[in-house]
């Protein structure tokens, strides 16, 4: 359920491009410095904008490195490291650790098991360090998946769970600024969750997995009205986004709401008309 909040490579500046790669280098080697390669597979864009948001907002001091890896083994990738960085390691360990337990205990998924197993020790600590942290992303993803269970059709219920599960995982600090990174961070959460069904719908009617969108895709306004619902979401989010005093990359957090949010969207798009278009040509022949 991550990857969809990323950037929009052709609208942002090469100095831009660069920096918010170095961003995402950087969160991938906290990650392995602190959980090794298990930590490292939890990687994702969503927690690399988190990254950039909350070190342009409390303005971090930010250290800067090269260094090869194995998915760059001959040139070395400029890095980008800071609290903000180790801060959203932590969480998506947290968030990586309860999901993966939540497969286990309710669909004995083997990959839950293991996953699980090779992250308690390690997930163990920072569940203390983040008491109130750990509290909501636990019981947002335990309502959730008994949500599921249930088939509820309530997309904003259950997208509600995610966005107060990402509403809180903004808040590093309890300051003057936590109650608009709760609201925007609810409005991102339930854009990620709704993007999510909308992009998997197809493949979870094929397989008769669960999906809130299931009973609206049956309406013939579904696609226009899931449109809606996403532009709502994140309309709401970037709202909340311009009462912040943020500077410092600014540049790259607007492209990242007001159009790479998106990009997932525009390819679903392009993949249905080709479908569209194919099956036209076997009816026309």
């Amino acid at each position: 359920m991550f990857g969809y909040v990323t950037i929009s490579e052709p609208e942002l500046k090469v100095k831009d491009l660069r920096k918010y790669k170095a961003y995402y280098c950087g969160l991938c080697r906290t990650l392995k410095e602190r959980y090794g390669g298990v930590g490292q597979l939890t990687l994702s864009y969503d927690m690399t904008f988190v990254v950039i948001l909350l070190t342009s907002l409390y303005e971090s001091e930010t250290n800067h490195s090269t260094h090869r890896c194995k998915v760059h083994p001959v040139k070395k990738q400029n890095m980008l490291q800071n609290q903000m960085t180790e801060y959203a390691a932590d969480m998506n360990m947290i968030l990586s650790y309860y999901h993966m337990k939540d497969d286990w205990v309710d669909e004995k998924k083997v990959s839950g098991f293991v996953g699980t197993y090779a992250l308690r020790r390690r997930v163990k600590k920072i569940i203390q360090k983040y008491p109130r942290q750990s509290h909501v992303i636990q019981k947002e993803l335990k309502m959730l998946t008994a949500l599921e269970k249930e088939n509820s059709q309530c997309i904003d219920k259950t997208a509600g769970c995610f966005g107060r599960l990402m509403g809180e995982l903004l808040i590093c600090k309890e300051d003057q600024w936590e109650s608009r990174l709760r609201k925007m961070g609810f409005f991102l959460g339930k854009f990620i969750y709704l993007m999510d069904a909308y992009e998997d719908l197809e493949k979870d009617q094929k397989e008769g997995l669960y999906n809130p969108l299931k009973e609206l895709s049956k309406k013939p306004d579904y696609e226009e009205r899931c449109r809606e619902m996403l532009c709502m979401m994140i309309a709401e989010c970037s709202a909340q986004f311009e009462g912040l005093p943020c500077l410092l990359d600014v540049d790259i957090l607007r492209n990242i709401l007001y159009d790479g949010v998106w990009t997932r969207y525009r390819r679903i798009q392009e993949q249905k008309k080709k479908s569209e278009e194919k099956n036209n040509d076997k009816e026309s022949i």
